[in-house]
């Protein structure tokens, strides 16, 4: 990908909010919150596996990888919009509105085939039990995430490089954030190349992994109705249906803007799908998939009880 000196001194000016002057203050407090959130109970729950040695099994494995995956997918993102909510002139230059986008789709590509891995690793340690341990042992489970982190750097850097783009003086982004969709529309060259190789990745990155993902959930439904009692198989209906809802609005979200023509695509439309996936899919994750397990609230207890017998013993010599 070459990037002459007229491109590279290019700046983007991202519209993001201030169409809304109204809205600011709201959106700029429902951002920050978002993204606290989605630090808090990330961390958290990195923090919770890394030290509790009973949560070093191959769910909270996978588990760790999808809340570092978005920490840093929340922090490419909230922060830039959360500074450029009051910003008159909020501009990126080119190589910088480049990164972003490498970073982010690196980042999203990411999670859609580690979304994909969990579900296969959620379904083989209920329809195989017995066979679990083995199946899902530790080269296994390190070889998926590797394969997940290494597909999607490939699938990203192709698609970066098809990137030969020239501007002829159009340089508004309706958008939060530097935005693939969003900056091949400025383009005065020729970008066929580029949206063919964008609806040919989605097809790798999004529709079939969530083919394969609700495929498993089918699996693991028919598995659960097979559990004779009751209170089981409503327990473990509820918690397949909350990660199910979680999983349909990110891919559903990522589906809806990268999978259709752009000719149909609205970029008004788009800047509010684009925070389902962005900022709502992150800081809900830890909550549905690891906060509400009673293995995790266990060890968060362990955890709280040590340090607060600890810091007795300390403060009173006792």
């Amino acid at each position: 990908m070459a990037i002459d000196n007229a491109t590279a001194g290019f700046e983007f000016l991202l519209i993001g909010i201030s169409n809304y002057p109204e809205w600011r203050v709201t959106f700029f407090t429902l951002v920050l919150i978002t993204y606290l959130s989605t630090l808090l109970g990330n961390g958290l729950i990195i923090f919770l596996i890394y030290f509790d040695g009973h949560l070093h099994t191959p769910m909270y494995f996978f588990l760790t990888n999808l809340s570092f995956l978005d920490l840093c997918y929340g922090t490419t993102s909230m922060p830039q919009a959360l500074v450029h909510c009051f910003s008159t002139h909020p501009y990126l230059s080119y190589p910088q509105c480049l990164t972003q986008i490498s970073v982010s789709l690196l980042l999203a590509t990411a999670e859609c085939l580690l979304l994909a891995v969990m579900a296969y690793d959620r379904m083989v340690a209920i329809s195989n039990p017995l066979r679990y341990s083995m199946i899902m042992n530790g080269p296994v489970c390190v070889w998926l995430a590797a394969t997940s982190w290494g597909a999607s750097l490939v699938l990203t850097t192709m698609l970066v490089l098809s990137l030969k783009l020239h501007f002829c003086g159009a340089n508004i982004i309706n958008h939060f954030v530097c935005e693939i969709l969003s900056l091949l529309k400025l383009a005065c060259s020729d970008t066929s190349l580029n949206e063919l190789m964008i609806l040919t990745t989605g097809i790798f990155t999004l529709l079939l992994p969530f083919g394969f993902v609700l495929l498993s959930y089918v699996r693991i439904a028919m598995t659960v109705l097979r559990i004779r009692s009751a209170q089981g198989r409503l327990k473990a209906f509820s918690t397949c249906s909350s990660h199910l809802t979680v999983v349909t609005i990110f891919y559903g979200a990522t589906i809806s803007m990268y999978m259709k023509p752009q000719s149909k695509s609205s970029p008004n439309q788009n800047k509010f799908i684009s925070v389902f996936y962005g900022a709502l899919t992150p800081m809900l994750n830890p909550l549905i998939y690891s906060l509400r397990n009673k293995d995790v609230i266990g060890a968060m207890r362990k955890i709280m009880a040590k340090r607060t017998r600890a810091f007795f013993v300390s403060k009173f010599h006792i």
